[in-house]
This record gives C-alpha cells, structure tokens and sequence, in this order.
C-alpha cells in the first residue's frame, strides 16, 4: 500500500511538473469511448426499429507523452465489448500519433500495436493492431481538447490466432494535459 501510494504521488507531481502553459510538449492523459457501428438488416422504414446499430463497444485510457507539436507516443489499456460475438478483449499497446496539419485544430493519423491480455475464460488472448485518424478541437487555452476520428482495428485470437475480427469504430477522446 506505502509503495503505491508513493507511486502516485510521484505520478502526481510528475504531471504537474510537466503540464505547461502550452500544447507542445508535456505528459497528458487521454480517456476514449468508442463504438463499431453496422447496418440494421431487417430494418423497415416506419417501424420503431433504427438502421444503424452499435455491435461493439471501447474504452480506452492513455498515459502518453507530446514531445512537441507534432508527435506523441502513448501507452493504452483498453476493454473491448463485441455484443453480437459475445467477446472481450483487454488490449494493451503502444500508439503513435503524428499531426499532418496545424492550425487552431489539428487532423491526425495515428497507428497502435499490442497484444491482447489473457484475464481468464471471459478474456480472448493474441495481438492487435490499430490504425485511424482524426480530428483534435482544443479549449480556448490550447491546453485540454477533444478528439473525434476513425479507427481501424484488428484483432487475431484463439487457437494459433487463426480467429480474426476487423472493424472500424468511431471515437470520441478526451485528452487531458
């Protein structure tokens, strides 16, 4: 307990040593929700019924680090919901982000790869693989912002990682420095 409490202490004062007055460079923290969207086969128009449903569900948090206006790497656990499989994933993974324009917001590219962690019979063990982009709104003090975006992600599991699910989610961030 004395170990982890010293560990979040030292976390503590390391990200308000870090957190500056401006956007480029500093530790940050990132929490996501995102959902994989999939057409409604047996929808009717003037049925209750909606032509877009979710079928997966993610969140995600980040610990990272922006070296400067440009770049940032982050490491990320995420919990991953498939309804219509009846899956869970823990993945866990490293992730890249590169800013392709500046200017008061940013459009982003950003790739991950990891591995997806083995919690026990509920929990599907393998790799994973994401790559997406995006778009990052900032508050009026170009500190804190909100990011919105495509994901594609792949994931390989079960016996020799012969099963696969592949799906583009959108998401919604908030990045936090």
């Amino acid at each position: 307990m004395k170990y982890t409490a010293t560990l979040l202490l030292f976390l503590f004062i390391s990200f308000q040593s870090f957190s500056q007055d401006e956007k480029t460079k500093g530790l940050f923290y990132k929490f996501s929700l995102a959902t994989t969207l999939t057409l409604n086969e047996d929808f009717e128009f003037g049925t209750d019924q909606t032509l877009i449903n979710p079928s997966a569900f993610f969140l995600n948090n980040t610990v990272g680090i922006q070296f400067d206006h440009k770049s940032s790497v982050g490491f990320n656990v995420e919990y991953d919901w498939h309804s219509r499989q009846g899956l869970n994933f823990l993945p866990v993974y490293f992730s890249y982000r590169y800013n392709v324009f500046e200017y008061e917001n940013n459009l982003f590219l950003r790739v991950g790869y990891g591995r997806l962690v083995d919690l026990g019979k509920a929990f599907q063990r393998g790799t994973f693989y994401k790559v997406g982009f995006g778009f990052q709104f900032f508050d009026e003090d170009y500190k804190n912002s909100v990011l919105l975006g495509l994901d594609f992600s792949r994931k390989r599991f079960g016996f020799l990682q012969s099963k696969k699910i592949a799906s583009v989610s959108v998401y919604l961030e908030f990045m936090v420095f």
